[in-house]
């Protein structure tokens, strides 16, 4: 996958749409994540060519690998956002913001170390 973090974010997308709808299209993702159609098909294609997501019936799906990824994403990202918001008192938008970028750069030693602060708080 060329771009990282954007990957992440087209798979935690994906998690949360399928949470949502039953079926999830191209343009569902586009519309959730405000980009074209052409870069959503584009970055579907590289998805699928690293085993994360499949296309069937214009239905875009996590496979295994993809769900787990997704899943470790999405955890990450309510995680940070949670302790932004109650344990430093930032605005949900902000900390909504901040966790998009924050989950992909923080080390494995940084978060276990937050989660740790949220259960003992």
């Amino acid at each position: 996958m060329s771009n990282y973090s954007a990957g992440e974010n087209y798979l935690k997308a994906i998690l949360i749409l399928h949470q949502r709808l039953d079926k999830v299209r191209k343009t569902d993702i586009a519309d959730f994540l405000g980009y074209t159609k052409a870069s959503v098909s584009y970055m579907i294609k590289l998805l699928e060519e690293s085993d994360l997501v499949s296309v069937k019936s214009n239905n875009v799906c996590l496979t295994q690998t993809g769900l787990k990824k997704a899943l470790n994403i999405y955890e990450r990202y309510l995680r940070i956002r949670d302790f932004l918001v109650y344990f430093l008192g930032i605005s949900t938008q902000t900390a909504e913001r901040d966790a998009c970028r924050l989950e992909h750069v923080l080390s494995m030693e940084t978060f276990e170390a937050l989660k740790t602060k949220e259960m003992t708080a």
